[in-house]
């Protein structure tokens, strides 16, 4: 007579979660990076998201070149881009303008906007040597430094 078979209830093992699942960014990360995006550059956001104790997916800290990814993945568009090209306005999300803008606004040129710069005449940012130059110019500040527009008189004949 054969005998009988008995089956045992093994208790459920949970699956690990796949890698993607895993080292996905969490929801929270994405809904600050969105709330910070328009008026921070992603440097800033980074610096941010540090101080805030938030994590990448993997664990580690923020750099400028994982949020630009986030940013990306998720179409979050960049307030404050680093190159001027990216603001048709010559104005980015945070109110600084770039030097050329400033320098049409100002009736001055760029060099003149860099000199002021230098000087700490005008609050300029350049993220790298030699690279795009962002200005701060509250509308009391743009009355003070404003130049007069040249008038060209005809000739007379």
């Amino acid at each position: 007579m054969p005998a009988s078979i008995t089956w045992i209830a093994l208790p459920k093992i949970a699956r690990p979660k796949r890698v993607a699942d895993a080292k996905r960014t969490a929801p929270a990360v994405i809904t600050r990076i969105r709330a910070l995006a328009p008026t921070h550059t992603d440097e800033q956001i980074a610096s941010c998201l540090n101080a805030e104790g938030f994590r990448s997916g993997s664990g580690g800290t923020f750099s400028t070149s994982k949020v630009e990814w986030i940013r990306y993945v998720y179409h979050i568009k960049n307030g404050c881009p680093r190159g001027p090209a990216a603001c048709p306005t010559g104005q980015r999300g945070d109110g600084r303008y770039s030097a050329r803008a400033a320098a049409t606004l100002l009736n001055v040129t760029v060099s003149t906007i860099a000199d002021w710069c230098q000087s700490g005449k005008l609050d300029g940012v350049q993220a790298v040597p030699h690279g795009p130059r962002w200005v701060v110019l509250p509308p009391e500040l743009i009355t003070t430094l404003r130049k007069p527009q040249p008038q060209h008189w005809g000739r007379h004949k």
